[in-house]
């Protein structure tokens, strides 16, 4: 695999936080628009989103490795995989990214730039579904990552699909896109009152995730040899 300077990693890292902002706040503005059935409207964000996540991945991962969130960040400098003056760099190119995606999704429908959102979302029923949502984010993530690198793009697209219709929070599963989302007074906003919660859950969620896949994943012993009075069997 090509190696890529920092700069380059860094922008990859914001381009690709922000083509899924502006997937998300885009979809859901395009359902709210077309449909005030709430489930369709759920639906019509859903799909867009995780088939966007299998495209950013495939095209950027090569490049910076496709986190887009800084939970997944934190884990990676938690694993010393990533030092943590790059992973500084990353979190704020995240962070940076999504707000831009916000921006550029009222762009596209003729919307004020930044409106924030009054959207209620706290409690611990939501902040538990967020714990849970990005729990088993970091836990696709590793094991993918173990057993079957090249399926990653689709594995994370295809659990995040399915989470934003089995978590009660829609899963956010990510700090900077729940800052994006603050935003947006649109179907896919979030209150900013609202973000400490969230953030902290999807947080605990990664780093409990985390543990338990390193400890899961952890190096299998080699099998015992057999004895010698089979072996000549």
């Amino acid at each position: 695999m090509d190696a890529f300077d920092l700069p380059r990693r860094v922008v990859a890292e914001a381009l690709g936080t922000a083509v899924l902002v502006a997937t998300v706040v885009g979809s859901g503005i395009m359902a709210e628009t077309l449909t005030k059935d709430v489930a369709l409207a759920l639906l019509c964000n859903t799909l867009p989103t995780g088939a966007i996540l299998v495209v950013l991945i495939t095209v950027l991962g090569p490049i910076s490795g496709a986190h887009f969130n800084p939970a997944v960040t934190l884990v990676f400098t938690g694993k010393r995989e990533l030092p943590v003056n790059e992973a500084a760099l990353y979190v704020i190119a995240q962070i940076a990214g999504g707000i831009a995606g916000t921006i550029a999704a009222h762009l596209m429908f003729g919307l004020p730039l930044i409106d924030l959102s009054t959207k209620v979302r706290t409690g611990g029923p939501q902040w538990f579904a967020e714990a849970v949502a990005a729990f088993g984010l970091i836990a696709t993530i590793l094991a993918g990552i173990r057993f079957q690198r090249t399926a990653v793009p689709w594995l994370v697209g295809l659990y995040i699909t399915a989470a934003y219709w089995f978590t009660a929070s829609t899963s956010f599963a990510n700090p900077a896109v729940a800052i994006a989302r603050s935003l947006t007074n649109t179907f896919s906003g979030i209150r900013p009152t609202d973000l400490p919660g969230f953030i902290l859950a999807e947080l605990c969620g990664a780093f409990a995730g985390m543990l338990l896949m390193n400890w899961l994943l952890g190096h299998a012993r080699a099998p015992a040899p057999l004895p010698i009075a089979e072996t000549i069997q």
